[in-house]
């Protein structure tokens, strides 16, 4: 076998383009003008995610479903690739290997696999929507008498996190860290891996406790499953769901809001035409929260859709381009692929277990300040919002609003996501370390 340099296209095999971009300000401002593009390479594009690291990426609908469904053919192991990747790149705190379900197959895979999804189980549904319910009028307390607010900063971005840290048993102080640990490691800028480093440093120091300290969180839950994690391999789970749950929530409820509001700079709520449920589904259609991952690398040399790969050779899976895939004759992006379903959960055995509570969290959160602020509207051209660079997702950076400001806002009900962890832990026979 013919040795092969991760992050290159083997010289025999070279493609007529050269690749494509992924990061930096151009791609975040115009995805779609750069999907239409890459299309053109046929199902396989070649992209650049950062300075030096190249990939293959999946722009076509039906080759990212067999790609993610066969687990024969490729692993997703990136061990053989990261092996030629600096170890300082940006993109390694997304695709670095570590002992999670994101990273494993097999029966490995499925014992990290039952874990998570044993431990997410244990929030009820109707007590995460009190919750959310709950915290989302607290937020929407501290801006509502100003007539302006950043949705990103001051709502999206902090909602999901009070859920998550309080159902994890995070301490307060440690929050912030937890926020900026996920959004550096998403950036994929230089402090990409400071940044992971914090989050695992964080998450490290509550296990740690959790261990010499039970609690009633899921932290603990999660230490005294049958599937026996150590601690390091708690720590992975851990900032895995946190990472997988926090930032993409975000994106997903600020790229719904930034949809209802419309695009120009008269772009407002227009008195309720598009429901939270609407938005939320077209945003996952067009503007996934997670645009481009699904990392996969072939197990030997092989030919996939007419396209030949190396061992090890990194692939990814654009689920924007492949969801919004035009049919034949058609040049609109915006049109969806002809199958009815799309690929922004993922697919195949590392599909997202967390679907329901991320769009039961989005919903709610929507619900609950377009029906407190009815009449937002953004403050500034939609052409003048500024998003997020990185290959990985798709954000706006900050969702600027005025609104008529409020005096008071209701009670919120006091019950949260921790009595659904206390009742839930009840029925699997005990308190989550018993």
């Amino acid at each position: 076998m013919t040795a092969y340099t991760p992050g290159t296209v083997p010289a025999a095999r070279t493609s007529p383009y050269e690749p494509l971009e992924l990061y930096g300000p151009g791609f975040a401002a115009d995805p779609h003008g750069h999907y239409r593009e890459l299309r053109a390479q046929g199902p396989l594009a070649r992209v650049r995610i950062a300075p030096g690291i190249d990939a293959l990426l999946v722009t076509d609908y039906q080759a990212a479903v067999d790609l993610l469904r066969d687990t024969d053919t490729f692993t997703k192991d990136p061990r053989t690739w990261q092996a030629g990747v600096p170890a300082d790149s940006p993109v390694l705190p997304v695709l670095g290997y570590r002992p999670t379900a994101l990273f494993t197959d097999g029966a490995v895979h499925a014992r990290y696999r039952e874990a998570i999804n044993d431990t997410l189980a244990l929030i009820e549904p109707h007590l995460l929507r009190t919750e959310v319910a709950r915290v989302a009028q607290q937020l929407i307390g501290a801006f509502s008498s100003t007539g302006r607010a950043d949705l990103i900063a001051q709502y999206a971005r902090l909602l999901p996190l009070h859920v998550f840290t309080a159902a994890f048993g995070v301490p307060p102080g440690a929050s912030e860290r937890i926020v900026r640990g996920i959004g550096g490691m998403m950036d994929s800028a230089d402090g990409a891996a400071a940044a992971y480093a914090d989050l695992v440093g964080v998450v490290t120091s509550l296990v740690a406790d959790r261990r010499a300290r039970p609690g009633r969180d899921l932290t603990t839950y999660l230490l005294a499953h049958p599937a026996a994690l150590d601690d390091d391999e708690a720590v992975r789970q851990i900032t895995l769901i946190m990472s997988a749950g926090h930032d993409p929530t975000t994106n997903l409820i600020g790229n719904a809001l930034l949809h209802m509001l419309g695009t120009g700079h008269t772009g407002s709520l227009h008195g309720g035409a598009t429901t939270a449920h609407e938005a939320i589904d077209e945003v996952l259609w067009r503007d996934p929260p997670m645009a481009n991952l699904g990392a996969h690398y072939p197990r030997h040399d092989t030919e996939f859709h007419g396209i030949p790969l190396r061992a090890g050779q990194l692939l990814l899976v654009s689920f924007a381009a492949a969801n919004t895939q035009s049919l034949p004759g058609l040049s609109d992006p915006a049109v969806r692929s002809g199958t009815g379903a799309h690929l922004a959960w993922s697919a195949g055995p590392h599909r997202c277990p967390a679907k329901q509570p991320a769009l039961l969290m989005a919903m709610t959160a929507i619900e609950q300040l377009t029906s407190q602020l009815c009449d937002l509207e953004l403050s500034v051209d939609a052409a003048e919002l500024i998003w997020r660079p990185g290959p990985f997702h798709r954000a706006p950076a900050h969702l600027p609003v005025r609104f008529t400001p409020l005096d008071t806002l209701p009670e919120a009900d006091p019950r949260t996501v921790q009595d659904g962890v206390d009742h839930a832990a009840s029925r699997v026979g005990g308190t989550p370390n018993g």
